[in-house]
C-alpha cells in the first residue's frame, strides 16, 4: 500500500512548525506506529532527523500514542488507540495528515509529542481517595453493590490520553475530569470527599482547558468508550455539594 504522508514537524515549543511531505509503501497488516518506524528508518538512511512521536505499551493500554490522523484523534477506528490502528484501516485514504493534539494546555515538545502533565496536575488537585486505610484489609471488608462497582469500573477505564481534549472545539478536559470524579465518588471510600468535583474542575480551568458545551465529540473519539453520562454524574455531585 502506497501512502502520501503529511506529518507535522516542529523543533520545539518555541519554534514554528509545518507539515512535511513523505511517501511510503507498506503492508496492509503494518500497524500505524510500525509504519512511522519504517518511515524513520528511511529518513535516517537519507541523513534526515527522525520524526519524534510518543508511545509506550503499543497494546492500546497507556494512550501515549496520541496522534490526530486526518482530523480524528487516534484515527478512524472507534474505541481504539493509534497503536492499534492498521494501515488496512486506511485503504480508501492514500493521503494522510498526521499531527499532535492541539490544545493550549498540551504544549508541543517536539514534532508529534505534547506535554500532558496538565492532566497530572488535575489529578493532584483531588483525583484520589484521601482517607487513610492503613494496610490492605480483607477484600470483602467494605461491601460495594454490583451496580456501583460496575459504574466505578466503567469510569476507571479512562487512560487519560487526551483524545477528548483534542477533538473538543473548546479543548475541554471535562470528560477526563468526569471519569475520575465518577470513578472515585461512586465508591463508598470516595464519597468522603464532597469537594472533589469542585477541586478537579478548578484545576482544569487553571491549566487552560476550556469548558464543556455538550458537543459530545469527546465520547465518540474516546478509545475506552467513556460515556458522557459521567459528566451528568459529576454535575449532580457538583451541585448537590455546593
Amino acid at each position: 500500500m502506497n501512502f502520501i504522508l503529511h506529518i507535522w514537524r516542529q523543533k520545539n515549543g518555541q519554534s514554528a512548525g509545518a507539515f512535511e511531505r513523505h511517501e511510503i509503501d507498506v503492508s496492509a497488516d503494518t500497524s500505524f506506529l510500525e509504519m512511522l518506524d519504517a518511515l524513520n528508518e528511511q529518513l535516517i538512511e537519507q541523513g534526515i532527523e527522525a520524526i519524534a512521536f510518543d508511545f509506550d505499551c503499543r497494546e492500546g493500554i497507556c494512550g501515549s500514542c496520541n496522534l490526530v490522523i486526518n482530523g480524528t484523534p487516534h484515527g478512524n477506528q472507534q474505541a481504539t488507540t493509534t497503536c492499534q490502528q492498521y494501515m488496512r484501516d486506511y485503504a480508501d485514504e492514500n493521503e494522510l495528515w498526521i499531527e499532535p493534539w492541539r490544545a493550549t494546555a498540551f504544549p508541543i515538545i517536539k514534532d508529534l509529542i505534547v506535554d500532558r502533565s496538565s492532566f497530572e496536575k488535575i489529578i493532584q488537585a483531588g483525583g484520589y481517595i484521601e482517607v487513610r486505610t492503613g494496610s490492605a484489609g480483607e477484600a470483602n471488608a467494605t461491601l460495594i453493590d454490583k451496580p456501583a462497582a460496575d459504574a466505578a469500573f466503567d469510569a476507571a477505564t479512562c487512560i487519560g490520553c487526551g483524545a477528548c481534549v483534542a477533538i473538543c472545539p473548546n479543548a475541554s478536559a471535562t470528560l477526563f475530569v468526569a471519569a475520575k470524579v465518577s470513578h472515585l465518588s461512586t465508591l463508598p471510600q470516595g464519597e468522603v470527599d464532597k469537594q472533589r468535583a469542585h477541586k478537579l474542575l478548578a484545576a482544569m480551568e487553571d491549566e487552560g482547558f476550556g469548558g464543556c458545551s455538550n458537543y459530545r465529540e469527546c465520547e465518540r473519539v474516546c478509545p475506552k468508550g467513556i460515556s458522557v453520562s459521567t459528566i451528568t454524574t459529576m454535575n449532580k455531585l457538583l451541585y448537590q455539594n455546593k
